[in-house]
């Protein structure tokens, strides 16, 4: 069963994968969350993990940066390996001034200014959305564990170093919340494929103030994401049985 980018069999990965895109990252969380945690790929250095967590079996698999390379393990690992849901767990560069480092924004619409959604779609009107239930359940556990999680649009972008200047004001003008670079590759292949998919992400800088995080804290100091995401993904996969 192994495809060109991911080197396992059937049953190696869980039917519910979080998808950070820090390979360091998954590495990270499966050493630090997960019990019984093997590693079940490694191709290119992308290390993916199987384990349980709170007694629920998981996956850990990294999409490296960008589209491109997200949508190469996302539909690989919808087609090839029986995983039904993928959550994103990602940073962000915030717009909004309410947005402050380490704030969580859960994508409940998606914009971009990447071609890829129009062309795996095949039409150019689409909507780029995560599955309602699990907006939904993200939204209810959010509050249930008294977080601060702010829903709202994002933009994917395929610029990192961006030369428009006027970006960031037109964004907080339309009420665009953040950007990051790899949830519309999501949302539009988990279309296609009939799959699950949320994202939710950490604001790591903001582009205003100008604040960031270190490449250390990116690493290793999203622990409020990564235990929210854990155990939505827990919640999610106990509901697929």
């Amino acid at each position: 069963m192994s495809t060109p980018h991911i080197d396992a069999e059937l049953g190696d990965f869980a039917k519910v994968v979080l998808m950070p895109g820090d390979p360091r990252r998954a590495s990270y969380i499966a050493q630090n969350y997960l019990e019984d945690s093997r590693l079940v790929t490694d191709v290119r250095n992308a290390a993916g993990y199987t384990g349980r967590f709170e007694g629920t079996e998981l996956s850990i698999m990294p999409s490296g940066m960008g589209m491109p390379s997200a949508a190469i393990y996302i539909t690989e690992l919808y087609r090839s390996f029986g995983v039904e849901t993928i959550i994103r767990i990602g940073t962000a560069g915030g717009f909004s001034s309410e947005l402050q480092l380490r704030d969580m924004v859960v994508a409940s619409n998606c914009i971009t200014n990447s071609r890829m959604p129009e062309l795996l779609l095949g039409h150019s009107e689409y909507q780029l959305a995560p599955t309602a239930s699990l907006l939904e359940a993200a939204l209810d556990l959010s509050r249930e564990a008294g977080l601060a999680l702010q829903s709202g649009t994002i933009f994917t972008s395929d610029i990192f170093y961006e030369p428009d200047e006027t970006l960031n004001h037109r964004m907080t003008q339309n009420g665009v919340l953040c950007v990051e670079m790899e949830t519309a590759a999501l949302y539009a292949i988990a279309e296609i494929e009939q799959k699950q998919a949320l994202s939710v992400v950490t604001i790591s800088d903001h582009l205003t103030s100008g604040a960031h995080l270190s490449p250390e804290e990116r690493q290793s100091t999203l622990d409020s994401m990564i235990q929210f995401s854990l155990e939505l993904a827990s919640n999610e996969a106990k509901a697929i049985g």
